[in-house]
């Protein structure tokens, strides 16, 4: 009863803290809902996170970043009028689509809570790409994906070292290489369009 009780007090004063903080983007606001969970008790009689913060927080950053590339390769379909750039962002979508839904279900195991949103960096993203067309399209896509997936790539390699959750780290340790050959292929695009 006690524990019940103090797993109700727990996620009273998370949605207190989330609603009063307006202002935090969908990353921001997983954390802070991670952040509150108890890590020192069973998941499954708490509702309490089943990693550390640091794990938790690769979650929400990889989850972010998966729906990004997802997004913005939407986007590039939509808009580029570049046929290798089509290719890449048609495999954006599904390699992408495959991790983040891989990602979902790990979360879901270790009672991670997972943004559902972009965050804001990445919505001004789409947003600054969505106003560009045909060749100013493309290399700002370019330029996006050749950043993003360095971001990523060094995203997966520290969490696939120095993670403490074993099912996380092995999820980044084969994301890793994937990313690392989307990363090698729009770096030839961008040589490419010089």
């Amino acid at each position: 009863m006690k524990n019940l009780f103090y797993v109700m007090a727990i996620s009273a004063s998370a949605l207190t803290f989330q609603a009063c903080s307006g202002n935090k983007d969908a990353k921001e606001t997983a954390d802070s809902l991670n952040m509150s969970k108890d890590t020192t008790t069973n998941v499954a009689e708490t509702g309490g996170i089943a990693v550390p913060e640091e794990d938790s927080k690769f979650a929400t950053s990889a989850a972010v970043g998966g729906m990004a590339e997802v997004e913005l390769g939407k986007l590039a379909l939509e808009k580029s009028t570049n046929a290798k750039v089509k290719e890449f962002a048609t495999m954006m979508v599904s390699d992408h689509g495959k991790a983040n839904t891989e990602l979902m279900a790990l979360a879901g195991t270790k009672n991670i809570t997972l943004p559902t949103t972009v965050d804001d960096d990445h919505k001004k993203k789409m947003d600054d790409l969505s106003k560009k067309t045909g060749a100013d399209f493309d290399k700002a896509y370019v330029d996006a994906m050749v950043d993003g997936h360095k971001s990523t790539l060094d995203l997966m390699e520290k969490e696939a070292k120095d993670g403490m959750d074993v099912d996380l780290k092995a999820f980044a340790s084969k994301t890793a290489p994937i990313v690392k050959t989307h990363l090698d292929m729009i770096q030839k695009i961008k040589d490419g369009m010089k």
